[in-house]
This record gives C-alpha cells, sequence and structure tokens, in this order.
C-alpha cells in the first residue's frame, strides 16, 4: 500500500469501520455480561475468517488450476516475474470460463489465487494481459480482498446489533420482525457505503501499480477497453459476490454508482492514460 491518498482514505474509513466493530462488540458485552468477553471476542474474529473462507471456495470452485505448459506458459512465466518484481510469492494461476473476458484475484498475500476467463485469454494481447495480471497481482499485494472481507463482515455485524436493538426494544410479532429486517439492511447498506467508496479507489490503485510494474498504462487501457467491448451483449456467468472481485464490473445507474465496487471504466482508461 504505497499510495499516500489511499493510506489518508484507510485511516479514516478505518477508523469509521473500526468503530463500527467496537460498537458490535459492546452490544455483545451489554447482551451477554462482561463475562462473556471470550464468546463475544471469539464471534468478532471468528465471523471474518469463516466469511474469508467461504468466499475463497465460492469464487473458484468453478475454476481449474491453469496447466504450465502450451498456450499457458507465457501467463506462468510473465506472474513470476511481475510476482518477483512486486515482492509477493507467485499466486496460484485458474482459469475458468466466465461468459466474459474477465479476470480477479481472491486469497491473501502469501496465499493467493488470480483466476482468468478463457475469453480473457483468447481476447488480449501479451503486453495487455500482462497488464490484467499486474492489476491482479497489485490487489494481493496490497490486502485488497481482506479489506472488503473484514469491511462486509462488519457490515453483517452492525445489520445484526440494529435488528436486535429495535426487536428488544419493541413488542414481539410479525410487524416488528418484518420493520426490524428493514432496518438491518438499511444499516448494513450504510456501513457498505464507506467500504465500497474504498473498493472503488482501491482500483484505480491497483491500475496505478499495474502501470509502474509494466512501465506504462497503455497495455492496461487498451485491455479495459476490449475487455468492456467483449462483454456487451453477453451475459457473465460470474456470481454477483464474485463480480465485486473482478476487473471489470459496470455500474450505469446513480444508486448503483453509490454503491458499485468498480469506478466508471472510462475514468480508468484515462488516468491510465494520463
Amino acid at each position: 500500500m504505497t499510495d499516500f491518498g489511499l493510506k489518508v482514505r484507510m485511516a479514516v474509513v478505518g477508523s469509521i469501520l473500526f468503530a463500527f466493530y467496537m460498537l458490535v462488540g459492546a452490544f455483545g458485552l451489554a447482551m451477554f455480561g462482561i463475562g462473556a468477553w471470550p464468546l463475544v471476542l471469539l464471534g468478532l474474529l471468528v465471523l471474518p475468517f469463516i466469511q474469508y473462507k467461504i468466499g475463497v471456495w465460492s469464487a473458484t470452485r468453478r475454476a481449474e488450476e491453469m496447466p504450465e505448459e502450451g498456450q499457458y506458459r507465457d501467463i506462468h512465466q510473465m506472474t513470476e516475474s511481475l510476482s518477483r518484481d512486486m515482492g509477493i510469492e507467485k499466486p496460484t494461476l485458474m482459469v475458468m470460463d466466465m461468459g466474459v473476458p474477465n479476470a480477479f484475484a481472491t486469497g491473501r498475500k502469501g496465499n493467493g489465487v488470480v483466476v482468468v476467463s478463457t475469453e480473457l485469454v483468447r481476447l488480449l494481447q501479451r503486453d495487455e494481459l500482462e497488464g490484467v495480471i499486474a492489476h491482479e497481482l497489485a490487489h494481493i499485494k496490497n490486502r485488497d480482498v481482506l479489506a472488503m472481507v473484514v469491511g462486509s463482515s462488519i457490515a453483517m455485524m452492525v445489520g445484526w446489533v440494529a435488528y436486535m436493538v429495535y426487536i428488544m426494544s419493541n413488542e414481539r410479532g410479525i410487524g416488528s420482525i418484518i420493520v426490524g429486517m428493514v432496518i438491518s439492511n438499511i444499516a448494513q447498506m450504510l456501513v457498505m457505503v464507506f467500504v465500497l467508496a474504498i473498493s472503488r479507489y482501491r482500483e484505480y490503485v491497483a491500475d496505478d501499480d499495474a502501470r509502474q510494474y509494466i512501465g506504462s498504462g497503455d497495455p492496461l487501457a487498451r485491455a479495459l477497453e476490449k475487455i468492456s467491448e467483449g462483454a456487451e451483449g453477453r451475459e457473465s456467468a460470474v456470481d454477483d459476490s464474485v463480480s465485486a472481485l473482478c476487473i471489470f464490473n459496470t455500474n450505469r445507474s446513480l444508486l448503483a454508482q453509490l454503491f458499485a465496487t468498480h469506478p466508471p471504466t472510462e475514468k480508468r482508461i484515462e488516468k491510465l492514460r494520463s
């Protein structure tokens, strides 16, 4: 994480999310008693871990390990070279039919996974594919996947607390349950606004890191143009939960942009070529 702007934004949003995290812990202690602090602490730590494990499994369950020979040999070589330059271990490379040209990274630094679609391999030139791989490696290097998992876990916990507070302060009944669920979803969405704002900025940082390591932003810019054009009129086979990890995830409406995981592709291309 070398970008100063990212550090400032992470400090601000991280402080807000940490405050929400402490609020959840305080509610747990108030509900179960001070003596139950080991149980509360365990819950606070276990939920993100479980969500992380499930997320990695869900993202890669339909992917196959990429062969090191044939058409994929060059991808392995460029990934090994880029990983060495970035100071990280070479991640596991996998390939998957996604219906559209795309790629994503998951896992953590030292145990990462990069998945590329067969459509992407057929579409891009070597230097363009190198730009995409460098972008995904930057996500692993900057621990972006872990940050998203922790953030979404905190949002889930805050939603649960909001639900319990409402239920405990009102008469039980189907009406209270429905209202509580609505309040829970609203609270979770409000927290996710902070998490997703950082996610969008992290895409810019990963783009910039890729530009630095491959020496130019133009190959990745061309790749994004081709990926965007190649996705038009085609249905993605990637689950919504995995789309947040992909290098390309378009959102057009104003509401969708507020909860988008990615900035507009046009702006990313403009920054890469500026």
